[in-house]
């Protein structure tokens, strides 16, 4: 991992994954990427005349607010000795944001996210859900302001099925950054029923083309997938929640059913996701 870009709206959410990119950022001897997407309104912006939308003395005035902005971001002592570039662009976030992980060639993209009251909620609906369903590499979200990044204990959510093997390697790379162990999870529901023999045998199949030792096995009971990884993650004090995710449809592929209560506390555990 060499290259980490961080969307930047500026917010406290955005602060929040940036100092997370930074702790990573340092971990891996990474450059962070910084992105700002200016939406303006539409009657700004003749669409005829993209080309030369630097001309336009409002569209500069925007741009220089925003660099101007990124000044006073950038002081912010998690980027110290650091490698920090900035951009500034002109388009719809969600878009703009894959365009510019594509163009850097970047390893890693660290969202904030205000989120909601569970893991689809959090995306289902917002830049976040799309930049998740599109890209290519690894999406890091982060709901609150964590101080201190150290991850020893992920929960690594699947079916284990066949399919989830192609991207279970960036899973172990990741863990192997912080040292950290990884707790498999297979969530029973009463509509996708099957024995704890059954499971654990799939499993260990799943495993054996992996050179990792670091994991526990674990069968979870509840209602929903869902919930059944947000609980578990809560009782094992998970540091991190890792999903494989289908470009298709982001999450859904995963989680069927609705959430029958709030889990926000469940939430506020940083996600990250794999594209299958």
């Amino acid at each position: 991992m060499k290259r980490i870009l961080v969307p930047v709206d500026f917010s406290k959410e955005a602060e929040a994954a940036a100092r997370v990119a930074a702790s990573i950022a340092k971990k891996t001897n990474s450059e962070i990427f910084l992105v700002h997407m200016l939406e303006l309104p539409v009657t700004t912006i003749d669409p005829a005349e993209m080309n030369t939308i630097s001309s336009e003395p409002q569209i500069i005035y925007f741009m220089k607010l925003a660099h101007k902005k990124f000044e006073n971001f950038k002081k912010l002592s998690f980027f110290k000795g650091l490698r920090v570039i900035e951009t500034v662009q002109f388009q719809h976030a969600f878009s703009g944001i894959i365009d510019e992980s594509t163009k850097n060639n970047i390893d890693l993209i660290v969202m904030g996210s205000q989120g909601a009251s569970g893991l689809q909620e959090m995306f289902i609906g917002s830049n976040t859900e799309k930049v998740v369903r599109k890209s290519k590499v690894p999406v890091l979200v982060i709901k609150k302001n964590v101080k201190n990044f150290d991850i020893k204990n992920i929960l690594f959510g699947s079916d284990f099925n066949k399919e989830s093997k192609s991207t279970f390697q960036r899973v172990i790379d990741f863990a192997n950054l912080f040292e950290a162990e990884i707790n498999l999870l297979y969530v029973n529901t009463i509509h996708n029923f099957n024995t704890s023999d059954n499971i654990e045998k799939r499993i260990a199949k799943f495993m054996k083309d992996f050179d990792f030792d670091n994991y526990t096995t674990n069968v979870y009971n509840d209602i929903s997938v869902e919930k059944g990884i947000l609980s578990f993650g809560r009782k094992i004090k998970a540091d991190l929640i890792a999903l494989n995710t289908h470009g298709r449809s982001g999450l859904s592929q995963l989680f069927n059913g609705s959430i029958g209560q709030e889990l926000a506390n469940h939430a506020l555990r940083p996600v990250i996701t794999f594209k299958i």
